[in-house]
């Protein structure tokens, strides 16, 4: 039993998730935060546009509100909004706005778009990045592009743990594109990162303390024979 409400639970967690992504997909959206609290539950809404997320005096708050007690039946919401401190660094976000812009623009222009992107993300200061567009873009055929700047890592810890992904969908007329946006940032620090001193600074050697000269007992001059017989004569005498 204990198993199947946790199960249930993550489950609603999930499509709220998705419920809310798909209704703020064009206003910088970038991920859902829901916390259980003795009060209810606090859902946080982290976006790079806060102003169209809240809309004209909280309307689209209070609609969310509504269908999240009826629809998910969560008892007394609390929506909050977070404001995402470096937007070039949310890779969701970036996905997102790229899906706008093929939806809003076409796919011919999606090689100005994917460089655009990827250079505004270098100029952030980010160590690395990668964006891969699939699709039916230019042609009709669907085929996959690549566009990388920088160092980027593709396994181990750091690639799982620090590296961020965002993954969006946009919707053509000739079909669905697929966007998938990788972020290495500055922050990051690498284990093979090898840092070289700078030549001028020479080590000093340490000072030697100069030894004050032992001074030797002085030795007994040992008296010849001659000198010997003679004192023994003067003792006699």
């Amino acid at each position: 039993m204990i198993e199947r409400n946790i199960l249930s639970q993550k489950m609603k967690e999930f499509k709220i998730r998705e419920f809310i992504s798909k209704k703020f997909m064009k206003t910088g959206y970038s991920h859902t935060a829901i916390q259980k609290t003795p009060l209810g539950d606090k859902i946080t809404i982290y976006t790079t546009r806060p102003g169209l997320v809240v809309g004209r005096k909280g309307e689209n708050i209070k609609k969310l509100t509504i269908i999240l007690k009826n629809k998910y039946r969560l008892e007394n919401p609390q929506i909050e909004i977070g404001e995402v401190e470096n937007p070039f660094f949310d890779a969701q976000s970036i996905a997102e706005k790229i899906a706008y812009s093929l939806e809003k623009f076409g796919s011919t222009r999606f090689k100005s778009i994917g460089y655009k992107t990827l250079q505004s993300i270098m100029d952030a200061g980010a160590l690395g990045a990668e964006i891969h567009v699939a699709g039916k873009i230019p042609s009709a055929r669907a085929r996959t592009w690549r566009f990388v700047e920088g160092y980027l890592k593709k396994c181990g810890n750091v690639s799982d743990t620090e590296v961020i992904r965002g993954e969006a969908t946009a919707n053509l007329k000739s079909g669905a594109i697929g966007i998938t946006v990788s972020i290495m940032p500055k922050t990051v620090t690498l284990p093979d990162k090898i840092v070289f001193k700078n030549s001028m600074e020479q080590v000093q050697p340490a000072e030697v303390k100069e030894e004050a000269p032992v001074k030797k007992p002085k030795e007994k001059k040992k008296q010849s024979k001659n000198e010997e017989k003679g004192s023994e004569k003067d003792k006699s005498s």
